[in-house]
This record gives C-alpha cells, structure tokens and sequence, in this order.
C-alpha cells in the first residue's frame, strides 16, 4: 500500500539499518535493490532472506538503476562505499543514515563539521539528504507506537535541497513516519548529537529501544 509514486532505490549497506529499510520500502511498492561489493557476504545473504522480493545487484548496476540511494554503512565504511561512485550519484537523492561516533559515545568529527556534509564532499553533485538517524535500528524494523492515535513518530531530515527532500518524505509517509525538516544540511550535526542522546538514553542508561519523539504542534 504505497502512498507516493514507485522509486527505484539502492541501498549501500544492508546491515541494522539497512536490511529493515529495503524491506518495508518493498512492501511499500518500491523497487529495491542492494547495491552489494559482495553478494555473497552475511549482511547481504541476510537482508535477501527477509524478502524474496529483495535483490543484490553489483554497485554500478544498481547506483545507475536508482532513483534514491540509501548510504547505511558504517560510518567509517562511507569512503570506500562511495569511492569511485561520485559520477554515478550526480543528481540523484543520496540518503545519509550514518552517524560519526567516537570513543565513549562522542561526536566522531569533534562537532567541527557533520558526516553528512562529509559525504556530500564525497558526492559532490549527489543531492544529500540525512534521515533515519535520530534512533535505533530497531525503530526502523518496527515503527508502530500504537495508543496514540493518529500521532506518527517523528523523523527529523536535513538538507539543501528542498526537491530531495520531499522525495524523502514521501519515503518517510509510505513508512509511517512524519517527517520533521529541521533546515539546512549543516544541522545534521545537531541530528547526529540527537543520534548520540538516543543511544545513550537506550543503551546506557538502560530505557531499552522501544521510544520515540513525537511532533506536537498548536
């Protein structure tokens, strides 16, 4: 049951985040495939065996057939997954859902820039938008937060570019979240500290995985 239009998406990535991702985007009514170095590796087998519908296509291949490309590698895999792919992402949305993390849960970068102004660096002409950050894999798996009505859970984007960023809401919709532009690409690093926050709250202090923040407005 899909509200927006089909897209063609790619996914760099197909671990925590990304194997939940392509599978409900899937059942939404698009058309996805993992763009996969290896085919053959545990992410990908195990992204492939949530959905038969799921395909891996080598990176060229696939980054050439997408609409919008999902970046959901680890943080510190970007470089590689995006060497030599700049041309190939030219124009088209690139979806940033990675998050610099240092030692002891603080900001990878030192707060001096943000990953997703790192990765339009890497992809130059792609037109950056970062999302699906804010929380756990888990939220991505399963977003439903029933006993609140019609309230969606909400999902902060960030970006330059106001076309990209509607096509990511559109995503976000067919996801069952409300999406929540908070402005330029440079707050991403307000979102990666929101990133941070999330995971503390979770993991460390111990509230587990099952929250989300909501957009409540007068």
């Amino acid at each position: 049951m899909s509200h927006s239009h089909p897209q063609s998406i790619a996914f760099l990535g197909a671990g925590q985040v990304g194997a939940p991702l392509a599978d409900h985007l899937v059942r939404a009514g698009h058309r996805v495939v993992i763009a996969a170095r290896d085919p053959d590796s545990a992410s990908v087998r195990g992204a492939l065996a949530r959905n038969d519908q799921l395909t891996a296509q080598p990176v060229a291949a696939a980054l050439a057939a997408a609409d919008v490309v999902f970046l959901a590698t680890p943080y510190a895999a970007n470089a590689k997954a995006l060497d030599g792919h700049a041309d190939a992402l030219a124009g088209k949305v690139l979806i940033d859902c990675t998050n610099p993390i240092g030692e002891g849960l603080t900001h990878g970068l030192d707060s001096r820039t943000s990953g997703a102004e790192e990765v339009q660096r890497l992809a130059p002409d792609a037109r950056v938008v970062k999302a699906f950050t804010v929380y756990g894999f888990e939220n991505f798996d399963d977003t439903r937060y029933p006993g609140y009505g019609d309230l969606r859970p909400a999902m902060p984007i960030a970006g330059d570019d106001d076309d990209a960023k509607a096509a990511v809401g559109a995503l976000l919709d067919d996801l069952g979240w409300q999406t929540v532009d908070v402005g330029p690409l440079s707050s991403s690093l307000h979102l990666e500290h929101a990133t941070l926050l999330w995971v503390k709250m979770a993991r460390v202090q111990g509230r587990g995985a099952g929250f989300v923040y909501a957009l409540l407005e007068r």
